[in-house]
């Protein structure tokens, strides 16, 4: 199939493998903290703006940091001293973001807005240096990922013919709330568990609000195959680049590694090879396999049985997924049984 000349997607593909390989070399040849975080927000940057960063966006990116920071630590008292407070503030806090979400707000604004409320205030409750560990990684991993970002677009520009991405659809007020509930829903167990201990639950928060932004946008019937089948397959993508790994453990093949199996996925999320299944499968299964591959090089690098640990984490995924699918099957029940009700009003 001949591609017109005018046709993003190759551009737009080559942009997210190398970008995101050359986020995560850089995070572990750096050994940042949670290296997982930059290419993780160097995916969800270049998938959803195909543009440049503006100027104004790059200035702007500390602010954001500074802003997710303090609503997190703002939390840690209440959390500390007064739980059920601090609880119902991070639930509500969190139905705000997903709101603000749906109603066509910034989606790295939204990511960035319930890692805060989550990672941040769960790490403080537990380890005020924990806390300020998160937002280490955090402003580290922003910093690169702006950095990788802008480098990618010099490498690979968008074309000035290409048609601007089609403005999400609008949604009722009435349905705002219901997805906004079910993303709430999707993110507030995970938090709990990471109360307990937020050293090991940390990538199962930020698995939850892949989950709960990827809910947004299923019904009940597409939420088994999409959420759990990318769960899934994600896990398969990190055990096959993990053995590849093994033959040769170096920061040259980690890259190459991850930038094959980033254009794999690339093509299939922009299309470029055919495929039944959303760009949110592909965008999910991308994530997780970052999340696990990160958590077990970071396993092994500290004498830390990578094998034990990368089966318990995909356990505690796929709980967390079947979890998230059954959240959208009750809240579309319930918003089923609403509607005659309240068209009967």
């Amino acid at each position: 199939m001949q591609l017109p000349v005018s046709d993003p997607r190759p551009q737009r593909t080559l942009r997210l493998a190398f970008g995101t390989a050359v986020a995560l070399a850089l995070s572990f040849g750096m050994a940042l903290p949670m290296p997982f975080l930059a290419p993780m927000l160097c995916v969800v940057i270049l998938a959803s703006m195909p543009r440049a960063l503006p100027f104004k966006a790059v200035i702007a990116l500390p602010l954001l940091v500074m802003l997710t920071s303090s609503i997190g630590l703002l939390l840690i008292p209440l959390l500390i001293y007064a739980p059920a407070t601090g609880l119902l503030l991070v639930g509500l806090g969190l139905y705000w973001c997903f709101g603000y979400g749906q109603r066509g707000g910034n989606t790295l604004l939204t990511t960035f807005m319930v890692i805060g409320l989550t990672m941040i205030s769960a790490a403080g409750a537990t380890s005020f240096a924990l806390a300020v560990m998160v937002i280490e990684g955090l402003a580290k991993g922003l910093l690169v990922a702006a950095l990788v970002v802008v480098c990618s677009h010099w490498l690979f520009p968008e074309s000035a013919s290409a048609p601007a991405p089609a403005p999400a659809a609008l949604k009722s007020r009435l349905e705002v709330n219901w997805i906004a509930l079910r993303g709430t829903l999707v993110v507030m167990p995970a938090y709990l568990l990471a109360l307990i201990n937020p050293a090991a639950y940390m990538p199962l928060i930020m698995q939850s609000v892949n989950l709960g932004q990827q809910a947004s946008s299923l019904s009940a019937r597409q939420a088994g195959r999409e959420l759990l089948g990318s769960t899934l397959l994600g896990g398969v993508m990190a055990i096959t680049l993990w053995a590849g790994l093994s033959i040769l453990p170096h920061l040259w093949l980690f890259f190459l590694w991850t930038l094959l199996f980033c254009l794999l996925a690339a093509r299939r999320l922009y299309g470029l090879t055919h495929t039944r299944l959303s760009a949110g499968f592909w965008m999910n299964s991308l994530t997780t396999m970052l999340l696990l591959l990160g958590q077990s090089v970071q396993d092994s690098a500290t004498g830390k049985d990578a094998l034990s640990a990368f089966a318990l984490r995909m356990t505690l995924f796929i709980a967390v997924t079947l979890y998230a699918c059954a959240a959208v099957y009750l809240i579309d029940r319930l918003r089923q049984r609403h509607q005659p009700l309240a068209a009967a009003s």
